[in-house]
């Protein structure tokens, strides 16, 4: 196994945000998560604000480590894990935005194309950063049993429908990280699932 070389600045940072971070509830693994959402923000508040859900690790971990596909919402979220995505497993890595169609339903083009994404891949994990339309969508494909992603990382960031589409995530029984409240971003999400790569890397023997 090839070693995932970090840059000397990403490990002083890592470093620095040790010193701040203060005691925690935290597995090894969960830290790792948390610490590289807040070296993308420099907001510690996010120790606060995600929340694990049981077995999700641990399920992302194992749909990753076998290249299992990986849906985006939005560009910015494919830009920020693309790299990552490469130098490890080269999952099959689908944008939503890219594939979707605004339709006569009303449905905007993040939405449309996450269910064009989710009839190909129904056990896909999806990254939401960005469109919590997107987000209660899946919820409503995870309902009626068209969908049953390896995990959903939640963290759409906003005003609108944002915190509605979290607590919706919270109510599903799918392995979930998620960024509750406003707080979330295309960064975010990107960071998540980029220490989500590095973690499954590392545990290969």
């Amino acid at each position: 196994m090839a070693e995932l070389v970090q840059s000397p600045i990403l490990e002083e940072s890592f470093a620095l945000i040790d010193q701040e971070f203060g005691a925690h509830r935290f597995t090894p693994a969960e830290y790792a998560v948390v610490r590289r959402m807040i070296h993308s923000t420099a907001d510690f508040e996010f120790k606060d604000l995600v929340v694990f859900g049981e077995g999700a690790i641990a399920a992302a971990l194992q749909h990753l480590s076998t290249a299992g596909p990986i849906i985006v919402d939005v560009t910015m979220v494919r830009q920020g894990v693309v790299g990552m995505v490469e130098r490890t497993f080269q999952n099959p890595l689908l944008t939503a935005v890219a594939v979707g169609e605004p339709a006569e339903s009303g449905r905007t083009r993040t939405e449309t194309g996450l269910l064009r994404c989710l009839e190909q891949y129904p056990n896909a994990l999806v990254v939401i950063g960005n469109a919590p339309t997107a987000l209660m969508a899946l919820c409503d494909r995870i309902d009626i049993g068209q969908a049953q992603p390896a995990l959903v990382i939640g963290a759409p960031v906003g005003f609108v429908a944002v915190e509605a589409s979290k607590q919706r995530l919270a109510q599903t029984a799918v392995p979930q990280i998620r960024v509750d409240g406003r707080k979330g971003g295309s960064a975010v999400a990107a960071a998540m699932l980029n220490a989500l790569l590095v973690l499954a890397w590392e545990q290969q023997p």
